[in-house]
């Protein structure tokens, strides 16, 4: 899975590419532990170029969450309509910090 990694002042930006699913998601929770591990301030979920999650690729966010256990230092943006659905759906847009875009999740 393709994870594309940005690093912009004091955060980290991480793009998953195309889809987070069983197949994919042992890869992306790899690259979202391995930043918290960095210490960087601020990590921000880029879903512009996600196009499907399933359940196991909420999980991974839900663990990076909590690792960082600060919403302002886990937060995601860019979600395209039918990604943030899911989202509110499972109920985690109510426990997350979502911005609708990059510039938002790096300001806020």
């Amino acid at each position: 899975m393709e994870v594309q990694e940005e690093k912009v002042g004091d955060a980290l930006v991480l793009v998953p590419v195309d889809r987070v699913d069983s197949a994919t998601a042992k890869a992306f929770e790899a690259k979202v532990i391995a930043a918290i591990g960095q210490g960087t301030s601020k990590i921000v979920l880029d879903f512009s170029r996600l196009d499907y999650i399933s359940s196991a690729g909420l999980r991974v966010v839900l663990v990076g969450a909590k690792m960082t256990r600060s919403p302002r230092k886990f937060v995601l943006s860019d979600m395209k309509p039918h990604i943030r659905e899911v989202f509110d759906m499972s109920g985690f847009s109510k426990i997350l910090v979502i911005h609708p875009d990059r510039a938002a999740a790096l300001a806020g």
